[in-house]
Parts: structure tokens; sequence; C-alpha cells
């Protein structure tokens, strides 16, 4: 399987069969600099109707939408989706965000959208056991850095992938992923915007990989 940093909450995730799945596209322009995503998709995940993360238009193949709570059983994934909030007053500021967890290749993958606080014991435990980590760090709209650290123990991945942070291409008022991975051990800052994993090369110990933006 490959995973590829778009760029914000977006990622293409490419199975080994080349069935692939786009999250949380977002719109060009304005304080978005990342240019247009026009990747082909079989599926798109929608965590939440905010442009920066449903923009389809100019995603090439057709692709299946999959947004909402519940089990959303398809051709070649099975997509469930966690009800949550973009933010820390049960969604009065920023409305419902949906938690999307997937298996590619006998491997877990959990998008956290643009999650705004930290999830409950129950709710962990309702997502179970995850191997690839997808997190918003950047604070503001979402959880910051230090929230992020919280959960990431307590959800416990194999492997965690920072993403929804200030970067030179995002004039968002959010943190970069400095304040996300400072002290912390097991960092891998890739010079690349992608990597391929598989399920016997997941790590023993957890780590943090730092993408470029491929956009």
């Amino acid at each position: 399987m490959k995973i590829k940093w778009l760029g914000h909450a977006a990622f293409l995730i490419t199975s080994d069969a080349q069935i692939r799945i786009i999250t949380d596209p977002y719109q060009s322009g304005g304080g978005i600099k990342y240019s247009s995503i026009t990747e082909e998709a079989d599926y798109v995940t929608i965590s939440h109707e905010h442009s920066d993360h449903n923009y389809t238009d100019s995603i090439r193949g057709n692709p299946i939408i999959i947004r909402g709570v519940g089990t959303h059983q398809k051709e070649h994934f099975t997509f469930k989706g966690f009800a949550s909030f973009h933010d820390d007053r049960n969604g009065r500021l920023r409305g419902e965000n949906t938690i999307f967890c997937f298996n590619i290749d006998d491997i877990k993958i959990c998008h956290l959208g643009d999650l705004g606080h930290l999830l409950s014991e129950d709710k962990i435990e309702e997502i179970g056991e995850v191997d690839v980590l997808l997190i918003p760090v950047g604070g503001t709209y979402t959880i910051d850095a230090n929230q992020a650290t919280v959960l990431c123990k307590k959800i416990n991945p194999k492997i965690m992938i920072p993403m929804h942070f200030k970067t030179p291409k995002l004039d968002f008022p959010i943190t970069d992923v400095r304040s996300f991975i400072y002290g912390k051990e097991n960092v891998r800052e890739l010079n690349s915007s992608e990597f391929e994993i598989t399920k016997e090369g997941l790590p023993v110990t957890a780590e943090i990989i730092v993408l470029k933006p491929a956009k």
C-alpha cells in the first residue's frame, strides 16, 4: 500500500490492487496555496462539509463519495464512520465531524478529519486497534499538538502521520508540525510526499512519519 500526502488533510491511499482512496480533498485558493487535486480516485471520504475538506470537482475517475456516520459497505472496502465534533463544544462552533476507519491490504487506517476534541474511552474502544493514524495537529480549528500527543498515546497506533498543520502553502492561523514532533522519539521526516507500507513492515515500536506535501 502507498500513502501519499497531497496537503492539508488530503491523502491519496493506493492499495496493492491499485484501488485509490482520497481523503478530505481541499479546494485550492485563498489561504490554501496547494495546487488542485486532479488525481483519479475510486473512493473519496468527506469528514465534514467545509470547502477545505469536501471539494471533489477536480478529482478524476467518477469516485464514490463516502459521507457520514455508520458502516458503508462498498465493493472493495468497508468504511466505518464515527461521530465526533469539529470543536470542543459539541459542534456548536463548527459542527459535526466524521472519523473514518477502513482496512487496506490488512492495514487499518484511521483518518480523524477535523477533530476538535479529545475522544472518550468509549469512543476509542469503539474505533478499536489502529495501524496508521492520520491526525490533525495544528490547533485553532482542530486539536492542537498537545491534544494530538495525548490522543496518540490513547489510540496507540503503530504509525502516526500528522496533517492539518501550517506550511508555506497553507496560510491558516495554525501551528506547524514542529510543535507536535518536538522532543519525541522515533520521528521520521521523509523528503517525500509518499511511502509504502505492508502489514509485515509495520513497526514494532510506534513511529511518527512526517511527509512533504505533494501539491
